[in-house]
């Protein structure tokens, strides 16, 4: 990993995946703030000057081709980079969170048929509008397609084949095969022409695995391997799953043919035969198999077209490590690495801070938050703590429905650990509040912060500090949902409180005497 930034703005955080085409990195971006993937691009075969210039020009031609492909489907190209020595190659990316089709399959419980045909559909949109560039996969497998959390399909590594290319073969420097055995078109094995019904072929060995549960074909050896797909004939999926409809057995087969000519035309096609097993607009889920509850659904798009971001009721409460489990004893200490790793995780986190890159201050305290939770309990002190400095980074930044799932977990952590009158549990039921102000969830977040401030006033009086700040937040969402004359009822009492605490030229007890002034006004 390289020590500084890659062009002066991309950080290599952590390894995300490593193969022969390259090393993928998850990183960030110091400019715009926000996460992204970095692939490091494999570049054996620059052994010259001139076939550095080789590969450079090439390394362009096909990123810029790639950033053509314009569909959701297809994770965006943000940057090429391409330094000064060719000692490395990157291609910086649109960071994909999801899982892999490697994840649906399982030979003892086969994915419904509207889920394996959803996927499938989906990889058909988005050939087609690659196939149009035209751009064509060369490596379509099960571990380059995830599925998203709304259930989108986002095919990854267009173009990576293409740039490993030496000439006009399909063999690396090394000799090996640029592509995947258990998905190879015949074309590819005989290193002939690769064309658009290549990826067609390979559509057709993942959605045979995603119906079944296991590979087309399988040898003791990767030459074994492509050779079947030479001359071996496939096996009917009816044989090997009864409740395959003919059609959808009928379809895998062509697409499966030897001959790329004999193959379905385009992903259009394919596309349009595999609409009847899709789920119609207004359907329910097809699936009851309770391991399917856990990754997300790919029918989603199809039941419900165009619709609305889930409401934060209906999505998972935290995006951190929120599982209850045993606290550390207290002679368990974290090892020096972990304190270490903490400390400079805050340390690091800080220095973002001021520099207002928020999305990677709270990244970093996370990626330190996951080990300490295993190593030290998810509801110990010290996780706490880091998991609210976190909470905090994401409010600021402005997230704040993430931040607000995550002070409604803390909250009730609080309460588990330390009781209901927990000064830590009834921090986090206000910050809970000022985000769901600030989602414009003004009616909810009146009913927190009153609830919160008579927990304030019963600790601390009325005039502390904390519940000045809950008693102005008040008087301002009353105003907000119009209820003036409610809000004049807070915020006078506020203003005297102000006065006696503050001073009347104090800044804050001026704020309050306009913003009184105004309401006063406006009530007549």
């Amino acid at each position: 990993m390289p020590d500084e930034p890659i062009a002066g703005r991309y950080e290599l955080i952590e390894e995300i995946s490593s193969g022969g085409m390259g090393t993928v990195w998850r990183g960030y971006d110091a400019v715009l703030d926000r996460e992204v993937a970095v692939k490091r691009i494999r570049h054996d075969e620059i052994t010259s000057p001139e076939a550095a210039e080789h590969f450079a020009q090439r390394f362009k031609r096909e990123a810029r081709v790639t950033a053509r492909i314009r569909h959701h489907g297809v994770p965006q190209v943000y940057d090429a980079v391409l330094e000064s020595s060719y000692d490395q190659v990157y291609l910086v990316m649109e960071l994909v969170r999801g899982v892999s089709l490697r994840a649906f399959i399982d030979p003892d419980r086969p994915l419904p048929i509207a889920w394996a045909a959803a996927m499938a559909a989906q990889v058909c949109t988005v050939l087609s509008h690659a196939h149009a560039v035209p751009v064509v996969h060369r490596d379509l497998k099960p571990d380059n397609v995830h599925v998203a959390d709304d259930g989108t399909v986002k095919v990854l590594d267009f173009g990576i084949a293409a740039i490993l290319r030496k000439g006009v073969t399909k063999l690396t420097v090394d000799g090996s095969y640029v592509g995947s055995s258990h998905y190879m078109a015949p074309e590819q094995v005989r290193c002939a022409t690769i064309t658009p019904q290549t990826d067609l072929y390979a559509l057709g060995c993942v959605l045979h695995e995603l119906l079944c549960g296991r590979a087309l074909f399988d040898g003791a050896n990767e030459f074994d391997i492509r050779q079947q797909h030479v001359s071996a004939q496939p096996r009917p999926l009816r044989e090997l799953r009864a409740d395959v409809p003919p059609e959808l057995e009928r379809l895998v087969l062509e697409l499966l043919r030897k001959n790329p000519e004999r193959r379905p035309i385009d992903a259009y096609a394919v596309y349009e035969r595999l609409l009847p097993f899709l789920p119609p607009p207004g359907s329910p889920p097809p699936a009851s198999d309770e391991r399917l509850l856990r990754v997300p659904d790919p029918t989603l798009m199809y039941r419900r077209p165009n619709a609305p971001r889930p409401r934060a009721e209906d999505t998972p409460a935290v995006p951190g490590p929120t599982a209850v489990g045993p606290s550390a004893s207290p002679s368990s200490a974290p090892d020096t690495a972990l304190r270490d790793a903490i400390k400079a995780a805050v340390e690091h986190s800080d220095a973002l801070l001021e520099d207002e890159r928020f999305g990677q201050a709270a990244q970093v305290l996370q990626d330190v938050i996951t080990p300490a939770a295993d190593l030290l309990g998810s509801e110990s002190p010290r996780v706490l703590r880091l998991r609210v400095r976190r909470a905090a980074i994401l409010q600021v930044g402005g997230d704040s429905r993430r931040a607000l799932a995550e002070f409604d977990a803390l909250a009730a952590a609080y309460v588990r650990t330390g009781g209901q009158a927990s000064p830590d549990a009834l921090k986090c039921r206000r910050l809970a509040a000022y985000c769901r102000a600030e989602l414009g969830q003004a009616t909810s977040a009146l009913k927190q912060l009153r609830e919160v401030l008579g927990r304030v006033r019963a600790d601390e009086g009325d005039a502390s500090t904390t519940a000045l700040e809950v008693r102005r937040y008040i008087g301002f969402l009353l105003l907000t949902e119009g209820n003036t004359e409610a809000a004049i009822d807070v915020l006078e009492p506020l203003h005297q409180d102000l006065c006696l605490v503050n001073g009347p030229d104090h800044e804050e007890t001026r704020e309050i005497e306009d913003v009184l002034a105004q309401a006063r006004s406006a009530e007549g």
